[in-house]
Parts: C-alpha cells; sequence; structure tokens
C-alpha cells in the first residue's frame, strides 16, 4: 500500500474536494465517512470524470472501487460486501499506484480489497506494414437510472476525448513526466501522441519501443451504435436472442432507439471532424483520426424494407430492430435538425436558433400544404412533447418532462392583490377518453397506419384524432400517442401565482417543484409576464410520462417486388387434339415461376420488327424425363414400359380406363428427332417431391406412332397437354415458313431480357394425314407368284374418325390418294399411286425390280402414305411383308 495522504473528514452529503500527493508514484486518497443505517447506492468520493478517473461508494450491497469507465458497466475492480458498514463511522483510503498498476482500498486501517492490471502491445503498434490504426469506439455515455447522493453525469460530448489537456489539480505540483494516458481506455490522443515503453511488473522501461509517436492516422473500423435504449452506454455489444453473446448496453431497457443511433454516430464524426479535437501529425500529412477512412457499422446489401421484413428468407431480421444496422435509418432526420431546417427557412439567423435540447427523429417529413413554418414546427411540437421558449436572445427548443431546476414553496411567493396561488383543475369530460393519431410508415411504401391510446375507467368518452405528415415507426408513434394522452390529462390541473424578482432566472419551459400542502408537484411553465412581480402561469407534468416503454413492434405488410425471369416455352406441331381447335394451329406451353398473370407471344420473320400475335394465361405444366423412355407397343397397353419425370408445377393423378379413353392424361414427349409423341398413362404414383412414375400407357396417340424414336434420352421436354396449352391463330397460308418468336411477361416489352426467344417454323402437324393400319400379309392368302395386291385400312385425321356409329371412316381430305413406295433397304425402288385402299405390284414390276417374281419365302419392305391436300404425303412407316 501507498504512502496514506493526510486525512480529508467528510460529512455525508458535503462537497469533496481531492489533494494528490506522490504524483509521480501513486495518487492516494482518504476520507471519514458516517454510513447510513440502511446501506443504499450512493457515492462516497470520486476524482476525475466520466471518461477517466476513479470511483469510490456504494452499489448493489458492495463498497466498489473503479476505475470510472469500468464503473459504466458495473465491472467490479476491487469490492467488498458493505452490510458491516451499515450505521458505523469509517476511515477509508483508496489508492491508485501508477507504477505497480495496483488499485485498493482500507478501512480503518486494514487492506480490503486490491486489483491489478497491466500489459504491452506496443511492438505491434510499431510495425512498418500498416497504413493506420483501426480502432473500435467504446462507450461515449453514463446514462442510467441509478440515483446516489452525487449522481454520475450525463451523456457528454467530452467523453470522445480523454484529458487532452493538464490537469488543474495538478498544476501546483513539482514536474514530472508521468505516463497517465497508459491507464485512460479511450485516451487516444496520449497512445498516438507519446513514445510507448513496456512496463514489465508494472516498471516503466528505460526505452521506449520502436513506435514513433503520431507515425499513423488512426481509423475507426467499426463506428457503430446499438438502435437501442441508451446505446451509447456500450455500443460494441449486440442483441441475439439466439445467440449466447447477446447484451444490451449498461443499463439499457431494452427499448428501441432509432435517435439515439443517429445522434451518436453526429456526435462522433462533428467531434473528430473539428480541428481543435484532432490534431495534425508531425510524421505525416494527415490529422490524428482519418475521418473520411472511418467505418460506420453497419450498411447491410439486402434490400430494406424486404430485409429485415420477410422472415422466411432471413432468419436475422428479427436482429435489425435493435441492430447496429443503418440501413432503413441513415436516411432519418434528427428532429434538431429538422427543426433548425424551418427556422432558417423563415428567415431566422442561425445565431437565434438553439435546438441542443431536442432529441428524437423522423424517418421522413412532408409539408403537404402552404403554411407557415411556426405552423409546422408547432406540429412537430405536438406530435414530439417540445416547447419553444424565448430565452437570453435566442429561440431555444426544449423537451418536456425535465427535472425541477427551483422548488417554490408558498412563503417564497409575491403578494398581490387577489389569491397569492390559484390551482385549478380541469373537467374530466372536457377531456378526451382516447385518442388517435395517423402517420405514415417507412417500411410499408409510406401507407398510413393508425395508433391509439385510451384511458378506461373516466367519465369522458371523447375521441380526439390528428394526423402527422410524417414517417414514424409503428411502436415509437405509439409512445408518443400515449405520451400525448398522459400529458392531457396530467395537464388538466394548472397554478397560477406571483414571484419576485429575485426568481428572474426562470423561463417559459423550466419546470419547478410546488412545495404545497406538503407535497411537491412538479409544474412547467407556461407563461411569465414580468411587471413589479413576476406572473407565472404552470401546468402540472410527470416525468415518468415522458420515459414510457414504446409500443409493441407491427409486422410491415409488404408487397413483395416479382421479378420476372424468361420464361420455358415448347412451341408444338401437334395433331388436332379438341374440336375447337383449328387442326393446322400449332400450340403453345409456357411455364414460369412466378406466373406474370399472362404472357404475351410475338413474332417476326425477321430479328426485329416483332408484332403482337396472342396471349397465353395460363400456366402449362411441364417438366422433364428423368430415366430413358423406349418405344413401346401401340392400340393396346403398353406394360413394359414406365415413364419417370419431373414435374415442375401441379400434380399427376391417376384416372379409369374409361376416363383414359376419353382423352384423359395425355402427354406429348420431346422426340430426339424434332417430333413429338402424344402418350397416355393411367397411373400416376408420387416416388418424390414432384417426382412421378407414370404407367399403363397408350403410346403413339393421334398418329403420333410415326414419330416415335427408339429411345428417348433423360432429360427429354414433357408437357402435359390440358387447357392450358393456347393455339398460335395463324393462316394457313403460314405454313413451311420459319418465324422468329418471343415469348414473355406482357406487361414487359418484347425486348425485355425477361422474353425467351425461339426459331420455330409451322408444320400444320394437324392436316398430316395418318398412317394406314392394317397392311395385308400375302402369307395369309394362298397364291402363287405373280401379281400382289397389296391391301390395308384408311385411318383419318379426324377426331370423328374413332366414333363407333359412323358407318363409314370420315374423309377429311377432298379426295383419297395413296402412294406406296417398295423399298430396297433406304433406297425407294419404285413407287405406285392408287386412289383407294390397295394397289397392284405386277409380276413384271417385280421381275424388273428383283429379277423375278417374289415367291414364298421371300419379304418386301413397303411403305403407304396417304396423300393430304393441304399436307400432302403423311404418315409412313415402313411395313414388311412376308411371302
Amino acid at each position: 500500500m501507498p504512502v496514506a495522504a493526510p486525512g480529508i473528514s467528510q460529512s455525508p452529503g458535503a462537497s469533496f474536494t481531492t489533494t494528490v500527493p506522490y504524483r509521480s508514484a501513486s495518487i492516494t486518497l482518504s476520507c471519514r465517512v458516517q454510513f447510513p443505517t440502511l446501506i443504499a447506492d450512493g457515492i462516497v468520493f470520486e476524482i476525475g470524470n466520466l471518461s477517466s478517473g476513479m470511483f469510490f461508494g456504494l452499489a448493489g450491497g458492495q463498497l466498489i472501487l473503479h476505475e470510472i469507465f469500468s464503473a459504466i458497466g458495473q465491472t467490479r475492480m476491487a469490492s467488498t460486501p458493505a452490510a458491516s458498514l451499515a450505521g458505523r463511522t469509517a476511515d477509508l483510503v483508496a489508492w491508485f499506484d501508477m507504477a505497480s498498476g495496483e488499485i485498493g482500498f482500507a478501512v480503518d486501517g486494514n487492506v480490503a480489497a486490491t486489483a491489478s492490471f497491466g500489459g504491452s502491445v506496443s511492438g505491434t503498434w510499431a510495425a512498418n506494414n500498416g497504413g493506420g490504426y483501426g480502432l473500435a469506439n467504446g462507450p461515449v455515455s453514463g446514462s442510467s437510472t441509478v440515483t446516489t447522493a452525487l449522481p454520475w453525469p450525463g451523456t457528454l460530448v467530452s467523453n470522445l476525448s480523454i484529458w487532452s489537456g493538464a490537469v488543474p489539480s495538478f498544476a501546483t505540483l513539482p514536474a514530472v513526466a508521468p505516463e497517465p494516458w497508459i491507464f485512460r481506455y479511450k485516451d487516444i490522443r496520449g497512445w498516438w501522441s507519446n513514445p510507448h515503453r513496456n512496463r514489465p511488473g508494472g516498471i516503466p522501461a528505460a526505452s521506449p519501443t520502436a513506435w514513433l509517436p503520431q507515425s499513423k492516422p488512426i481509423r475507426f473500423t467499426e463506428l457503430g451504435c446499438p438502435a437501442v435504449d441508451r446505446g451509447p452506454n456500450q455500443p460494441n455489444v449486440f442483441h441475439d436472442p439466439k445467440s449466447s453473446e447477446s447484451f444490451v448496453p449498461w443499463f439499457s431497457r431494452g427499448w428501441r432507439d432509432d435517435a439515439v443511433q443517429r445522434a451518436y454516430l453526429e456526435a462522433t464524426y462533428l467531434f473528430w471532424g473539428d480541428a481543435a479535437n484532432n490534431p495534425v501529425s508531425t510524421g505525416y500529412a494527415g490529422r490524428m483520426v482519418e475521418v473520411a477512412e472511418c467505418a460506420a457499422w453497419t450498411w447491410d446489401a439486402r434490400p430494406y424494407p424486404f430485409f429485415p421484413q420477410l422472415g422466411d428468407i432471413w432468419a436475422d431480421g428479427d436482429n435489425w430492430r435493435l441492430g447496429h444496422w443503418l440501413t432503413g435509418r441513415l436516411g432519418a432526420v434528427s428532429l434538431a435538425a429538422l427543426v433548425r431546417d424551418l427556422c432558417l427557412r423563415a428567415g431566422m439567423p442561425s445565431a437565434w436558433i438553439d435546438v441542443s435540447g431536442l432529441t428524437g427523429a423522423a424517418d421522413g417529413y412532408v409539408i403537404s400544404a402552404l403554411e407557415s413554418p411556426r405552423t409546422s414546427i408547432t406540429m412537430l411540437a405536438r406530435h414530439f412533447g417540445f416547447d419553444a421558449v424565448e430565452s437570453e436572445g435566442r429561440i431555444r427548443f426544449v423537451m418536456r418532462g425535465r427535472a425541477p431546476v427551483a422548488t417554490v414553496a408558498l412563503d417564497g411567493m409575491a403578494a398581490g392583490r387577489s389569491d397569492v396561488m390559484e390551482l385549478a383543475r380541469g373537467q374530466e369530460t372536457e377531456l378526451p377518453q382516447a385518442l388517435k393519431w395517423q402517420v405514415a410508415r417507412a417500411d410499408e411504401d409510406y401507407d398510413g397506419i393508425t395508433v391509439e391510446s385510451r384511458r378506461i375507467a373516466v367519465s369522458a368518452s371523447r375521441v380526439s384524432s390528428d394526423s402527422f405528415p410524417m414517417a414514424v415507426p409503428p411502436e415509437e408513434a405509439d409512445r408518443r400517442c400515449r405520451r400525448a394522452l398522459m400529458e392531457a390529462w396530467i395537464g388538466r390541473e394548472t397554478g397560477a401565482f406571483s414571484l419576485p424578482p429575485s426568481m428572474l432566472a426562470l423561463d417559459p419551459g423550466d419546470v419547478i417543484a410546488l412545495d404545497h400542502d406538503g407535497r411537491l408537484a412538479e409544474m412547467r411553465i407556461l407563461t411569465v409576464s414580468d411587471a413589479e412581480a413576476r406572473s407565472i402561469e404552470t401546468i402540472r407534468q410527470d416525468r415518468d410520462a415522458y420515459d414510457l416503454p414504446p409500443g409493441s413492434p407491427r409486422q410491415a405488410a409488404l408487397a413483395r417486388p416479382v421479378v420476372f425471369g424468361a420464361p420455358l416455352v415448347e412451341l408444338l406441331n401437334l395433331p388436332q387434339l379438341r374440336e375447337d381447335l383449328a387442326p393446322h394451329h400449332p400450340l403453345i406451353a409456357t411455364h414460369a415461376r412466378p406466373w406474370p398473370g399472362q404472357m404475351a407471344v410475338f413474332r417476326s420473320p425477321e430479328a426485329s420488327g416483332f408484332e403482337l400475335l396472342t396471349t397465353v394465361s395460363t400456366r402449362a405444366r411441364m417438366g422433364e424425363l428423368v430415366a430413358d423412355l423406349h418405344a413401346g407397343p401401340t392400340s393396346r397397353f403398353d406394360y413394359g414400359n414406365s415413364v419417370y419425370l419431373d414435374l415442375l408445377s401441379g400434380t399427376l393423378e391417376s384416372v379409369t380406363d374409361l376416363r383414359l379413353f376419353a382423352g384423359e392424361n395425355a402427354l406429348a414427349v420431346a422426340q430426339p428427332g424434332g417430333g413429338w409423341e402424344i402418350l397416355q398413362f393411367g397411373a400416376a404414383e408420387l416416388i418424390a417431391a414432384g417426382r412421378y412414375r407414370l404407367s399403363r400407357l397408350l403410346r403413339g396417340q393421334r398418329g403420333t406412332e410415326a414419330d416415335m424414336a427408339a429411345a428417348v434420352p433423360a432429360g427429354a421436354r414433357v408437357v402435359v397437354l390440358d387447357a392450358a396449352l393456347a393455339p398460335l391463330p395463324v393462316s394457313q397460308a403460314d405454313l413451311g415458313m420459319p418465324w422468329n418468336w418471343r415469348v414473355g411477361p406482357s406487361s414487359r416489352p418484347v425486348s425485355d431480357d425477361s422474353f425467351t426467344a425461339r426459331a420455330f417454323t409451322l408444320r400444320g402437324t394437324g392436316l398430316r394425314p395418318f398412317a394406314p393400319v392394317h397392311v395385308e400379309q400375302p402369307w395369309r392368302r394362298a397364291r402363287s407368284p405373280g401379281d400382289l395386291t397389296i391391301r390395308w385400312i384408311r385411318r383419318d385425321r379426324s377426331l370423328a374418325a374413332d366414333s363407333w356409329n359412323a358407318v363409314e371412316i370420315p374423309m377429311s381430305e377432298a379426295g383419297e390418294s395413296w402412294r406406296v413406295e417398295i423399298l430396297n433397304g433406304a433406297v425407294v425402288k419404285r413407287s405406285l399411286t392408287t386412289v383407294t385402299a390397295s394397289v397392284v405390284y405386277t409380276a413384271a414390276q417385280q421381275t424388273a425390280d428383283w429379277g423375278a417374281p417374289l415367291a414364298p419365302g421371300a419379304s418386301l419392305d413397303i411403305r403407304i402414305a396417304q396423300i393430304g391436300q393441304a399436307f400432302g404425303a403423311g404418315a409412313a412407316p415402313v411395313t414388311t411383308l412376308w411371302f
């Protein structure tokens, strides 16, 4: 323990001054204190200020000695239980040994508690491979709700720097060269301006480290503050209920407070932007703190307000409300700046305006009509709860709810011709039972919302409404609305009296404590009239009404932005599927997620000059094969194959054979050659999310057996054939012509990236004659080599051709015409034509083609095609005749 200093006697509640002997070795403080019978929080003594110094006092049932920054967070540097001190008079000595780094105190000559600290990182700062020093900003305020005999100061901008000048109490002491800055948590100037010495065992080394004072600029790498009540007390903590590292700042009540975050940033940037606080380096061309390179924490690239509102997309959205995020807040305006701007617009000189007493912020503000600045400020005063007063040649704007500045009793009032004091209480029926405010929400496209405050057990029934042209968070608007209603009810009590000229210091807006009938009532001064005496009119206030918790957060109702990508598009040359469709019209299937409501279909014979052809209103069910599909039998069920596909949207279901034969459950499967096979399925089994196995197949429907490939690979497009497919209204004259197509959202221009481009030629597949069936085999008839009559059964492309009631197969062409090709492998040896469903291949033709008439045991490959008037030769699969 250091040498004791001269004793200093202090009575409870008296002011306390200190002396500091042995400055180069230690600081020692002593006093005699009468402790109260009931131990309560209070200060024994303190030295320095909120930024640096020592605190010695009672807190939480402990006698505690703090270095001042630790005191803000109630981090006990040295402490001992205080219960044994209740009602006692004790001699206390506290010390701070600068040489050893020891801190401690003694009670009645016995050491009660000690602690030590130290360390060195100067070698790191001396490195020459960096361009500056990055620091995380620490506390700048000590706001708390603890009431003590000597309360801590409030928020001080001076906290941003630490003892930059000489300490007055040291002026009379011998000149020494101490290093007090090493013990000061945020003495940035001292750290940057002085040599660094290692202190092994608390003893400074004789030689400094390689660090050169003022050699590099300082940059704050996380200059941020949570938007929470009393955030500047501990701006580096983060609130996250899902994390074990979740904290709110010291003394914070966990309320959202956007204004305090803005005040923190403004104070910090303005302080370091002032040349008086930010010295120029002698080692480089710049100032100590490189303000332009300081990084404000934190900006989020996710778009506001969709972050944080869309919790189903971003899981950390709930943290934004009390977090460090600047997105959604940086565009707000402080109340002080807003009021100052309105005053300047009115032509008031800047020197006349004092807005230092205003707190709060608005996300947005609109002057929607022609009005005077006074009208605008009056509206703001009603919303935020502040007054404007003329004092000392300036217009001062001050928030309501301040502490009393004086106590006034009846015997301190000036006598007049009437009663010394008049107190009045308004009728309840004249007051509103409920108050409704309408404001806008910045996070809901500035839509209006209503907040309401209501009193229950009162006689009043009137409802008062007001509208404010500003954007305010709902919970903050709710708090201010409740404050305004409480203000109206508390303010029904008014007072009028006269004060002597000795009370000249009181101004309108000041709060006094009125001592009346043994109780103190806080009254806010409304008006002052100076004559022989000062006539005062006051209104009752309750400070608790100005420190209410915010309302409950409200989830914003956001219209989600829809970003359309290019759709999947399939243009299909298919047979006629419905009677209401023209046979030559192709079909279009489109799929997109999200669906834009309507797709526009444009076409052009060139790469430009697109014209709208039609629109599609329904999303098609489309997918792709996830396994190869092999060819199968036609005209009967295919039990050997199954279709495995992934469906992009919609569902599939099994149907009965009767519904299957009626045309349901039809699919178009893209073939490697460019055509489409139409097949139907009777059974659908969901085997994974969006994946189906389809069985009980009918293959090659509507004459597409000729398009069926031997194998269709996985990845091939599959389209469900239903009413979602739209016909393309083209003329028959367009058949065979190549066109360029663009398909995309109808709300976008045809040149937009959300359009899909396709090159597609109209084939008129619906006009293609079907291939014949039941080609007669020669071996079925007894015959000798000679003329061969080839017979078959005609089919028709008409939908009515499947009717069992018709006597004859309908004819969709103007006349019947056929072409029969005699094949030798892939080479056509001979073509025969006929107008009936049979043709004769003569013995002479057989001899010319094969050297002799075809005899038993021979075979012949032929291809039979019906000739359509509009399409030409129809489907013609190869058929082998056996003799």
